[in-house]
């Protein structure tokens, strides 16, 4: 497992986007941040419920000059499904990474328990990462419980960008 550093570069990204299309870290960059949101895929309701926030607040998000990007391990059918039955149309929504790119960010992959669970699945991790490609923030879950809020996320990107508030934790 890789332990990514702030102020150090993020790896490569490229994920295929629901309902179609291709998704490119910070291409195009955006202004302040791409908050990158990794969640463990169709069988999990807290990664449910945790969307559905996000879904409430993408405007704030975006008005802030923040890019936003949901994704998971999951199959393009089981991101469809997720797409289609959880009230998250206002997220991108990306799928189909690696176990070996999870790894590569950082996150802990766990194995499937039961038939609706997938064989192998990244848990949850939010990391916010710079137009330059370098990390700001990440936080990473071994399990699906005590995630951040988005709307505290919301409240430190406002901090940070009105007091140029430096990435910490790269000594």
């Amino acid at each position: 497992m890789t332990t990514l550093i702030p102020r150090q570069p993020v790896p490569e990204l490229n994920v295929s986007l629901m309902p179609e299309g291709q998704w490119q870290l910070n291409s195009p960059a955006p202004e302040h941040f791409t908050l990158l949101v990794f969640y463990r895929g169709l069988h999990c309701p807290l990664c449910r419920k945790s969307l559905q926030e996000l879904n409430g607040l993408i405007e704030r998000f975006n008005a802030l000059g923040v890019s936003v990007l949901a994704l998971s391990t999951d199959s393009h059918e089981r991101a469809e499904k997720t797409q289609q039955t959880w009230t998250i149309g206002k997220v991108p929504l990306g799928y189909g990474v690696s176990i070996e790119e999870a790894r590569n960010w950082g996150l802990f992959v766990s194995t499937g328990k039961g038939e609706k669970e997938p064989a192998l699945f990244g848990e949850p991790g939010v990391f916010l990462v710079r137009p330059d490609g370098t990390l700001y923030m990440s936080a990473v879950n071994t399990m699906p419980f005590a995630r951040p809020h988005f709307d505290e996320i919301l409240g430190a990107i406002e901090y940070v960008i009105n007091n140029d508030y430096p990435a910490r934790g790269e000594a």
